[in-house]
């Protein structure tokens, strides 16, 4: 179970800093730079932020009970991977602009978060 924390830890990097920069590298001198202009955003950039905000609107939630599991010998390591799945099939699916599935792979990674409180009671 430890490493699927390591592994959403991950994915949240990957979502915060690599995205956004890989998709923002046409400014390269405006990332260099002391930024003390605005940078206008292409649709990606802005698509990856919002999925990483949302992201982290569900981390500590997803953390919390990752580590209760782990300290109550619950076994919740489908559901935290199931978790994991979601949440990079979400980053995807609102980068690539498929609203409808997008929603349904939120809904499931709720739906994970659920289970999982619900198996340490």
């Amino acid at each position: 179970m430890t490493y699927l924390i390591v592994m959403a830890l991950l994915l949240t990097l990957v979502q915060i800093s690599l995205l956004p920069l890989m998709f923002n590298l046409s400014n390269i001198e405006y990332l260099l730079g002391n930024r003390d202009e605005p940078n206008p955003e292409s649709v990606l950039v802005s698509r990856a932020k919002r999925a990483a905000n949302n992201l982290l609107e569900s981390l500590p939630s997803f953390l919390a009970l990752a580590i209760l599991s782990i300290v109550l010998s619950v076994d919740n390591s489908d559901l935290m991977l199931y978790w994991l799945v979601l949440r990079a099939a979400y980053t995807v699916s609102y980068l690539i602009g498929i609203t409808y599935l997008r929603t349904l792979l939120w809904f499931g990674s709720v739906g994970c978060l659920i289970m999982m409180a619900l198996a340490l009671l």
